[in-house]
């Protein structure tokens, strides 16, 4: 068995963790979030989405939080662009990647984006020719490839059927996301291997909930086939919606610390990367959620 000897992060704190907070997070501080993820050494961040603001309202800034960040050279800036008029306006603000979604299992793509997988795709198939037209690179989340709310076990197949899909209309390169945190090992690995048969390692990243506390050792199975791109969110902020019970993404100070502790390559400061999450934690007005965060500042903090 060869791990990875680096790891790429993809954080997606800004977005994905943000976007289901009730309270409103001013644009000020999500910028200074963003600046201090970049300063821990992230080179990936989902900063924003371009979706209505009648369905996600913490979202409503989303120019003014892509044209107030500092860019940092070397740095991949990442917005969610769900149709064609989404696309349009996060076009003013250049990002460098959009990210499209869908779904493996059909009942999530109608509960959540009121349409089937493969309307879905039709839908997208414009946005990201349009992206590639402009030189922005696309890439596709799939969700809920290991289980699902309303239908439970999602197969294989389907995440296979899936990523085929995303190939067909251009996606340069997909998550397998496990949306509602209940895959074990084995389950992630059989998602993985079906999306092995359209894209190469090297185009796939995980994306792990913790709701059944799985996402590191779901990680470590990723690591086992090569895989060495994955989404985390600091702090463990996020959650979803549509998901019951769906606690946030892995932590990426969780994530950091395996990682580091397995001598595998980050890039990333982890003590800048904990004041980053307790900055933000800070103006939630709650603690990180992360364990590995949680014991580094009682070492810190220690007499």
């Amino acid at each position: 068995m060869h791990l990875p000897s680096r790891v790429q992060l993809v954080e997606v704190g800004p977005r994905d963790g943000l976007q289901n907070e009730k309270q409103l997070i001013s644009a000020a501080t999500k910028i200074e979030l963003v600046h201090r993820l970049q300063s821990a050494g992230l080179q990936e961040i989902e900063v924003t989405s371009y979706v209505s603001p009648k369905w996600v309202p913490q979202m409503a800034d989303n120019a003014q939080v892509m044209c107030g960040i500092t860019r940092k050279p070397g740095v991949r800036y990442s917005v969610l662009t769900p149709n064609l008029q989404g696309f349009e306006a996060a076009l003013l603000s250049k990002p460098d990647e959009i990210v499209v979604f869908g779904a493996a299992s059909e009942a999530f793509s109608q509960k959540n984006i009121n349409c089937s997988i493969a309307e879905s795709i039709e839908r997208f198939a414009p946005v990201v020719a349009a992206a590639r037209a402009a030189g922005i690179a696309v890439r596709g989340a799939m969700s809920c490839t290991v289980g699902c709310p309303y239908e439970g076990d999602i197969a294989p197949q389907q995440v296979g059927m899936l990523a085929a899909r995303m190939k067909a209309i251009g996606v340069q390169r997909v998550d397998v996301a496990d949306t509602i945190g209940v895959g074990t090992p084995l389950k992630v690995q059989r998602a993985i291997e079906a999306t092995l048969a359209h894209f190469d390692v090297d185009h796939i990243s995980g994306h792990f909930h913790d709701t059944y506390g799985q996402a590191l050792v779901n990680t470590y199975a990723a690591l086992e086939l090569g895989v060495w791109n994955f989404q985390s969110s600091i702090a463990g902020l996020g959650g979803c919606p549509y998901a019951m019970g769906a606690t946030g993404n892995v932590a990426t100070e969780d994530v950091v610390y395996m990682l580091h502790g397995m001598g595998i390559a980050t890039g990333i400061d982890m003590d800048r990367l904990i004041d980053a999450g307790v900055f933000i934690s800070d103006a939630l007005g709650r603690k990180p959620n992360a364990r590995a965060a949680t014991a580094l500042l009682n070492k810190r903090h220690a007499p």
